[in-house]
C-alpha cells in the first residue's frame, strides 16, 4: 500500500472512531485528555513505589519515571515540528467529512505523534516494570491492568477530541512502550550495579 493509501486509511479509521463519540461522553474524554488530571495519579503511584520498594530502590525508580516522561515529551515535540502533520481538527478533509470537534480546535497545529499516548504508555510501562523487576515477591497484576487501561483510555481520548489521528496514537503507544521498557531495564541494571 502506498503512503497516500495509508494516510487515507488512517483518516477514515480516525473519522469512524471519532464519530462514535456522543455529547454525553465528551466531558469524560476531555477530563482524560487534561494533563492536570494525571498529576495526582502520578503522585500516588510514586508514593506507593517508595513504600513498596523501599526508599533507595523506590527513589531510583521514581527518578526513572520522571526521566521517561521528560524524554518522551521533549522528543515528541521535536518530531511534531519535523513532520508538520496537521491534527484532525485542523485538517480540511476531516472537517469536511464530519469529524467531531466537541471543544473546538485542540492543541498546537501539528500532531504527529501523540505525546499523550507516548507519555501515558511510557509511564505505564516504566512503572509496571519498575514494580515487577524490583519486587519479585509480588506480580502487581491488578496495577498492570489498571495502569494500561488508563493509558489506553487517555490515548482514545485524543481521537475523540479530534486532537490526533489513529496513526498518531498508535505510533505514540509504540514509542512510549519502547522508551518505557528501555528505561525500566536500564534502571534495573543501575539498581543491581549499585546493590540497592
Amino acid at each position: 500500500m502506498s503512503l497516500e493509501g495509508l494516510i487515507q486509511l488512517d483518516q477514515q479509521a480516525t473519522l469512524w472512531i471519532n464519530n462514535l463519540g456522543t455529547p454525553a461522553w465528551d466531558p469524560f474524554w476531555l477530563m482524560l485528555s487534561d494533563i492536570k488530571f494525571w498529576f495526582p495519579a502520578y503522585g500516588i503511584v510514586m508514593v506507593f513505589m517508595l513504600w513498596k520498594l523501599g526508599w533507595k530502590k523506590g527513589l531510583v525508580v521514581v527518578l526513572s519515571l520522571i526521566l521517561t516522561v521528560m524524554a518522551i515529551d521533549q522528543s515528541c515535540n521535536l518530531v511534531k515540528a519535523g513532520f508538520e502533520r496537521l491534527r484532525p481538527c485542523y485538517n480540511s478533509w476531516m472537517l469536511a467529512n464530519g469529524v467531531r470537534t466537541p471543544y473546538g480546535l485542540t492543541g498546537h497545529l501539528y500532531g504527529f505523534f501523540s505525546a499523550h499516548a507516548a507519555n501515558t504508555f511510557g509511564f505505564a510501562c516504566t512503572s509496571y516494570l519498575g514494580f515487577r523487576l524490583n519486587d519479585p515477591n509480588h506480580r502487581y497484576r491488578t496495577y498492570g491492568w489498571g495502569v494500561f487501561l488508563w493509558a489506553t483510555l487517555v490515548s482514545c481520548s485524543r481521537i475523540m477530541m479530534a486532537a490526533h489521528f489513529l496513526g498518531d496514537v498508535m505510533v505514540g503507544i509504540c514509542y512510549g512502550l519502547a522508551m518505557g521498557c528501555a528505561i525500566a531495564w536500564t534502571t534495573r541494571l543501575v539498581i543491581i550495579k549499585a546493590k540497592l
